[in-house]
């Protein structure tokens, strides 16, 4: 057994320090998992492991290797929040467009009101620089932290152990702030008696900006200013999102044929279009009326067939560019780009992953896929140089130091801040040459639950040793009962305004909350609970601005609570 005391001693072992952090994580993953009364901490049971871990070590006097833990927890943070931001990219300047203003106020609302609560607390006593490291800890942001620590260490009336006061009631504070936004959003559930399920379908029905579903007619040509004319030069199929896939000639009528841009309509023609029911209404209106004849169910050589967008030819081309119905004689009657369809307009760009729906004949639909790429193995199969270039522009963009007028150093976005901003730009400009940022969900999922995993389990191993010690001696009480505070106040009264004043979804104030707290393992609570992405698009919304604001209150307090 000396082999095994050994291994668990030797704090410069890498097998030491992978040991502990899997032990952490599996028993906080577990402890996660039980249910109690309805609920379960998921995965921020991992902090809980971490803390006693690390309380335990230090009354047995084990050692963690520092410069190691603090890799681990800062780059499970970093491929957290990039993963995050791969999978709500799409979807995020339209939640922007919608709700960003409301969202963005009320998170500046909870910065603000915990900002003046430390302000009050340093004044009643505690004094600046704990109510300093109470305020990033009760809002589980690490770059507050680092800004005010590098604040005060430029004001010349700080004495080393005051220097030292931040980081102790961050460790205080930060528990709590973890637990206290979940309780937040449970509290909130229940006092307002949301039903998640019934949340989760609104949000399913507004997505995409409320986009109508498609549907399908088949219509007859009685309008006689119609005659002779295009398809291209019907007004509802050359700039709306109908398609006309197929048309059944008058004088042809058992043998539908593809519906190319060129070909003319004659009185009495059956076309079938693809379109949001209203557009395919207008369209009935101008045609003629609809027909009893379904051009899908008439024999002829035209088939359908879903296709995969994976080929790098294809990626960024317009549906009038790639011009697959003069050269195939295909029709791409429907695209779906992350589960929403779309009837594609001729200016429509593609992305990798588009799945789109190609009516032709069968030599034609084949000579397409093979244009296309229709690759399963290249779709699922992650492309790991992009996910790279992407965290070194992260890494890049965080380490940028912005200068605000009046601030004594440039504040940054941060490990947490800069990577979240370049994957939503990378996954909103698709690819760049040969770099594609399209992540599988699958693999996205797995890299974001190892990155969140590492970060909460260093972080309870390196808090737990004096968590214990400071919380019963001295003033620890009650600079944890300041922290609650700082925590929950404002987020209860956003919680409120949210629902009661911008009859927000329940889903987006979890976002909202997560986000405005710049606190990952809530994000991770939140979709664990809602069963949605949903969280997510709201907690990158205020994310970025939250972040700076926090960070230059942080800095502020510092300059006007203290004398210089």
């Amino acid at each position: 057994m000396e082999w095994l005391i050994h291994l668990f001693r030797d704090a410069d072992s890498a097998a030491h320090t992978v040991l502990v952090i899997s032990l952490v994580a599996a028993g906080g993953l577990a402890l996660g998992s039980v249910r109690l009364f309805g609920v379960n901490l998921g995965i921020a049971g991992v902090l809980f492991a971490g803390l006693l871990f690390g309380h335990c070590f230090g009354r047995w006097h084990i050692q963690m290797n520092a410069p190691v833990m603090e890799f681990a927890r800062e780059f499970g943070l970093v491929i957290f929040v990039y993963t995050i931001g791969l999978q709500v990219g799409p979807g995020f300047l339209a939640s922007l467009r919608r709700q960003g203003l409301p969202l963005n106020l009320l998170a500046g609302l909870v910065v603000l009101l915990g900002a003046a609560l430390a302000v009050l607390f340093g004044q009643m006593g505690l004094g600046t620089p704990v109510a300093v490291g109470l305020f990033a800890g009760a809002t589980t942001n690490t770059p507050s932290l680092a800004a005010a620590q590098q604040a005060l260490k430029d004001v010349p009336a700080c004495s080393p152990e005051l220097i030292k006061l931040p980081g102790l009631a961050y460790a205080i504070a930060y528990p709590f702030g973890i637990i206290g936004v979940i309780l937040t959003m449970i509290l909130t559930r229940r006092l307002f008696r949301i039903d998640v399920a019934a949340e989760r379908e609104e949000v399913s029905r507004l997505q995409n900006d409320g986009r109508p579903a498609l549907a399908t007619g088949n219509y007859q040509v009685r309008n006689p200013n119609l005659q002779g004319v295009a398809i291209k030069d019907l007004p509802l199929v050359d700039h709306y999102d109908v398609v006309i896939s197929r048309i059944l000639k008058a004088n042809q009528p058992h043998v539908p044929q593809i519906a190319r841009p060129e070909t003319t309509l004659d009185l009495g023609d059956v076309v079938l279009a693809v379109g949001p029911k209203e557009r395919l209404d207008q369209l009935r209106l101008l045609i003629g009326s609809e027909s009893s004849v379904d051009l899908r169910t008439l024999r002829s050589n035209i088939v359908t067939r879903r296709i995969v967008i994976t080929r790098r030819a294809a990626l960024g081309r317009t549906i009038q560019e790639l011009d697959l119905v003069r050269r195939h004689g295909v029709n791409i009657t429907r695209v779906s780009r992350a589960e929403v369809d779309f009837a594609p307009t001729p200016g429509f760009r593609t992305q990798f992953g588009d799945t789109v729906l190609a009516v032709g004949d069968s030599a034609g639909v084949d000579q397409v896929a093979a244009e296309l790429g229709n690759s399963l193995r290249q779709l699922n199969h992650p492309q790991l140089v992009p996910v790279f270039v992407g965290l070194a522009l992260g890494v890049l963009l965080g380490s940028w130091p912005i200068t605000v007028p009046g601030m004594p150093a440039p504040v940054k976005l941060g490990l947490a801040g800069g990577p979240l901003l370049v994957a939503i730009i990378l996954s909103r400009v698709g690819h760049v040459g040969p770099l594609i940022w399209y992540m599988p969900i699958s693999a996205n999922f797995m890299l974001r639950e190892v990155g969140i995993t590492l970060f909460l389990a260093c972080v309870g191993l390196r808090a737990g040793d004096s968590f214990l010690k400071t919380l019963v001696s001295g003033s620890g009480l009650l600079w944890v009962l300041a922290g609650a505070a700082i925590t929950l106040l404002p987020l209860l009264a956003a919680a409120a305004i949210a629902r009661r004043v911008f009859k927000m979804n329940y889903l987006h104030v979890c976002g909202l909350l997560a986000g405005s707290m710049t606190d990952p393992p809530a994000l991770a609570f939140a979709t664990t609970i809602a069963g949605s992405e949903a969280p997510s698009v709201s907690y990158s919304t205020v994310y970025p601005a939250v972040m700076l604001l926090r960070v230059i209150c942080a800095q502020a307090m510092v300059l006007l609570c203290l004398p210089s």
